[in-house]
């Protein structure tokens, strides 16, 4: 396969690649004896948390999200769902939006990854509509997202239906420690119920904030970030500044992070 930048924009190959690179960086961690007491990851960083937790092997997690990704983009047909980022809005004035917008089709909130912060996804008349309401309503920014598919909403049930299939054919192994579900903000500790909260999280809002404050209310005090980027590592910072956040992501952030976790 050539590995050409539109080749891993298909999401089938980005979810499975964003994987790879997450568990790499995280692999000298573990070695230096640097390990989690909680893992939680936004949408397909869930994945990555379960394999972190032992949850499940990393070989069956990749060829996975690789379907997922497939799946995901073969429920909406091109060019019928979308996705907004609104910014500056309160989570209960978005989801006020989206109920405006709902005349004009499926419309949903997909994301509440920080305060001030809320991603909706849904049909395209729908998605545009609670943009043009967000705007009038106040928020500092609404724009539709370059996205192939409105994820984490209603539209991606088949997609879920599917996952379901595909997860019941995985073997799930006990936890090493706790991973925050994206579905609920809740701790689970329970392998039993990994499956139907992955199938879940497809159709579902991902509640990011609410389970960086779950963690924070059982005494997290340092975010280690994985992967690609430090995205998350700002969304922790907005719902609060008396932490630490670290990011691994090549080998200059991880000599900084060793530096600052060995000491």
């Amino acid at each position: 396969m050539k590995a050409d930048d539109e080749t891993l924009k298909i999401t089938e190959n980005t979810q499975p690649t964003i994987l790879t690179t997450s568990i790499a960086c995280m692999q000298p961690l573990l070695e230096r004896g640097i390990r989690p007491d909680v893992a939680a990851g936004l949408s397909l960083g869930e994945y990555s948390a379960h394999v972190a937790a032992g949850t499940m092997a990393f070989t069956d997690a990749v060829a996975l999200v690789r379907k997922r990704g497939k799946f995901m983009q073969e429920a909406v047909p091109v060019g019928k769902g979308t996705m907004a980022a609104i910014l500056g809005l309160e989570s209960e004035a978005v989801i006020e939006c989206c109920k405006k917008a709902s005349t004009e089709g499926i419309i949903e909130p997909a994301n509440f990854n920080c305060p001030g912060q809320v991603v909706v996804a849904g049909e395209v008349k729908a998605v545009e509509k609670v943009v043009e309401i967000a705007k009038d309503m106040g928020a500092k920014r609404a724009m539709l997202l370059p996205v192939s598919a409105p994820f984490h909403c209603s539209m991606l049930k088949p997609a879920g239906e599917r996952l379901a299939v595909e997860l019941e054919k995985i073997n799930l192994k006990d936890m090493q420690f706790p991973v925050v579900a994206n579905v609920n903000a809740e701790y689970i500790l329970d392998k039993s119920k990994v499956k139907d909260l992955l199938i879940r999280q497809v159709s579902n809002s991902v509640l990011f904030e609410a389970s960086i404050r779950k963690m924070l209310e059982n005494g997290v005090d340092t975010f280690v970030e994985i992967g690609p980027g430090k995205v998350l590592s700002g969304f922790v910072r907005k719902v609060s500044r008396d932490v630490r956040t670290l990011n691994v992501e090549d080998i200059e952030s991880l000599n900084n992070i060793l530096r600052e976790l060995e000491n």
